[in-house]
């Protein structure tokens, strides 16, 4: 399983919005909103790197309000 953490930047006054979009999807472990310079923060899990790209691109990209993302995948140390 492949883990990540996707930094969300959403469009002025859509952030409510896109958080709650955000939380219906499958493989979104978590979201957040945050301060700072990104609006939210969601956790998420997939069988493999292919398909973390796919949940971002086709889905997390997809609701709207969402301007841009930034994608941390997890590593065992």
């Amino acid at each position: 399983m492949v883990t990540a953490y996707v930094l969300i930047s959403a469009e002025p006054g859509k952030a409510t919005d896109l958080v709650r979009g955000i939380q219906k999807i499958t493989g979104v472990k978590d979201v957040h909103a945050v301060t700072g310079p990104y609006d939210a923060i969601a956790y998420i899990e997939a069988p493999n790197f292919s398909a973390i790209g796919d949940l971002i691109v086709a889905k997390i990209q997809k609701v709207e309000g969402v301007s841009r993302t930034l994608t941390c995948v997890s590593v065992e140390l």
